[in-house]
């Protein structure tokens, strides 16, 4: 092999090894973007669910409560009625704290996908700052050097970010149960 082949073979492999880094992480934000999409829009559908069920709760809650005021007599069927709706309330007013969980995890996702382009942004930075750094009037061997050396930082830099965004997506503590996603 010559020494312009094998110069030629770094630059390929520090190309080459950019871009399959850089193709990962975009592929990452977009099935995080994609999977925040899903959870939003999941998201509003259970909370318009739960408020037009309270709505109508409340509504049913209020006729038994002007039937009360214009004068009958508050039975004991009546006041476990009254029991049994508040109860119900209660039960959709859950619902609705279940679709604030997946709000939370949407940012959680959101904020996750920035972090990955921030890092990405900073994995070129350190290759771009590294690549500035090679003189020009470098013999072969340095350039080698240099440029073996670039592709190893690439490469630890996409490791170490790759590393640092692998988590579950989750949300824990709330009166309706605890969420994991992917």
């Amino acid at each position: 092999m010559t020494i312009n082949n094998s110069l030629a073979s770094k630059v390929t492999d520090l190309l080459s090894g950019l871009s399959d880094h850089g193709r990962q992480h975009l592929t990452e934000v977009e099935t995080d973007l994609i999977q925040t999409n899903v959870l939003l829009t999941e998201a509003i559908e259970k909370l318009s669910a739960s408020f037009m069920a309270i709505h109508a709760a409340v509504t049913e809650q209020q006729q038994m409560v002007d039937a009360l005021a214009t004068g009958a007599s508050a039975s004991s069927e009546a006041t476990l009625a009254l029991k049994a709706k508040s109860a119900q309330i209660d039960q959709h007013v859950n619902a609705a704290v279940t679709g604030l969980q997946f709000q939370d995890m949407t940012n959680q996702l959101i904020s996750r996908t920035l972090r990955r382009v921030v890092g990405f942004r900073d994995v070129l930075e350190v290759t771009g700052t590294s690549s500035i750094a090679i003189p020009v009037n470098a013999s072969n061997e340095q350039l080698h050097a240099m440029l073996s050396q670039i592709n190893e930082t690439l490469k630890t830099e996409s490791q170490d970010l790759e590393k640092e965004l692998w988590k579950a997506v989750c949300q824990t503590h709330m009166e309706s149960g605890d969420i994991e996603l992917f």
